[in-house]
């Protein structure tokens, strides 16, 4: 009984506090002074969402965003977890690589926008570019901390045993960095998403990000808050998929090895 409340209140509790934010935003729509055009209301928003749907308008910026997070980031997960790994390991290459990569983190990746457009133009590529910056710094620090973490006595063993670096990195790092870097990715996740969002808003002639900035030189803010919503909804969606990632058996079983 205990376990069906608790799910119960799971589903109920966010349910709910959208109901309240929308009962809200409909409540300073009817009752302040801002017209339509400055504040559109929930039933506007809603009715141009259904017109951006049934053109196809809002199924094809979605999937353009959804693309280029999906290769960006994609491309940060293959680089930047060896890289990880390699600095966690071995100590002269954080000593020649560390200094670089704790110098070009605190970048924003916004501020390469200039240089990311002059290098591959308007289209799809600098925008990705920026998508794997945004990924790729977070998940070579997060990675590398977690290998600097793992008990040295495995190692220890792992050399009793005569373990090749391939088996080092197969049977003990890997499942022993597996829970931190699964967390490093959901939070990268997120980081992806809004600098998708940025990027488009200069970069493309696609996507959430250009949906919004179109609307907005239209004085459209319907579509503008049809496209706010579409992101966030996005957002929840990936991290609910995350949350999933993490909770399967084989990270349950990496970090009982660990």
């Amino acid at each position: 009984m205990m376990r069906k409340a608790l799910k119960r209140s799971f589903i109920l509790f966010p349910v709910l506090s959208f109901v309240v934010i929308f009962l809200l935003w409909d409540g300073i729509t009817r009752y302040s002074d801002w017209s339509h055009q400055v504040f559109p209301g929930p039933m506007v928003v809603m009715q141009s969402a259904l017109d951006l749907a049934q053109d196809s308008s809002l199924l094809k910026h979605s999937v353009a965003s959804l693309y280029r997070v999906t290769v960006g980031f994609y491309l940060a997960v293959m680089l930047g977890i060896p890289l990880g790994i390699l600095l966690g390991r071995m100590t002269v290459a954080k000593s020649l690589i560390n200094p670089l990569i704790q110098f070009l983190r605190p970048i924003s990746p916004l501020a390469w926008i200039p240089l990311a457009m002059l290098w591959f133009g308007i289209g799809d590529q600098p925008a990705i570019f920026l998508i794997f910056l945004a990924s790729f710094f977070p998940l070579v620090v997060a990675t590398a901390v977690a290998v600097e973490s793992i008990n040295p006595m495995y190692f220890q063993v792992a050399a009793n045993f005569n373990f090749s670096r391939i088996e080092v990195i197969t049977k003990i790092v890997v499942p022993a960095i597996i829970p931190e870097v699964v967390t490093a990715i959901r939070l990268t996740v997120a980081i992806a998403w809004l600098v998708v969002v940025a990027a488009e808003m200069i970069a493309v002639q696609s996507g959430l990000g250009y949906l919004i900035v179109d609307a907005r030189n239209a004085l459209r803010m319907d579509n503008v808050m049809v496209g706010m919503i579409t992101i966030g909804l996005i957002g929840l969606l990936l991290d609910i998929i995350m949350i999933r990632v993490t909770s399967v058996d084989y990270l349950k079983w990496a970090k009982a090895k660990k």
